[in-house]
């Protein structure tokens, strides 16, 4: 295992990966860190970071089975991602093209959290710490 690699990391497929890039960038604040295109241009693969987190973006091919969900909201897997503020993260979502399924609230829990789909589909519950007792 390479040595920067602390934890799981997801990787989300995409009809546009590039638009799936931007809207990290925008919504979440990611980083680009890497990425290879394909001979037409199009995104194969990229690596994003988002604080300490990583996360890759593919494009579909047709050597992988793995397809981009659905713009529906009823992807089965849903990314729970940890920021510092939950409703600027909403706001900017939403202002780069998702849909909110359920806005901020505050969960028993101890998090803020709402939950968004992307523009590509990708489920993400986005959540702040508001309860360190819980």
């Amino acid at each position: 295992m390479p040595k920067f690699v602390r934890a799981m990391i997801p990787m989300l497929f995409c009809v546009n990966a590039a638009a799936e890039i931007e809207f990290c960038k925008a919504a979440f604040g990611a980083a680009e860190l890497s990425r290879r295109s394909a001979e037409d241009g199009s995104i194969t693969h990229a690596t994003l970071g988002i604080g300490e987190l990583l996360i890759m973006v593919h494009g579909e091919t047709e050597h992988l089975a793995s397809r981009a969900p659905l713009p529906d909201g009823s992807s089965p897997v849903v990314i729970y991602l940890y920021l510092e503020d939950v409703d600027v993260v909403v706001d900017r979502a939403v202002a780069n093209g998702a849909r909110v399924l359920n806005p901020p609230e505050d969960c028993f829990w101890g998090d803020r959290m709402a939950r968004i789909v992307d523009p590509q589909g990708h489920v993400w519950n986005v959540a702040s710490r508001v309860d360190e007792a819980l």
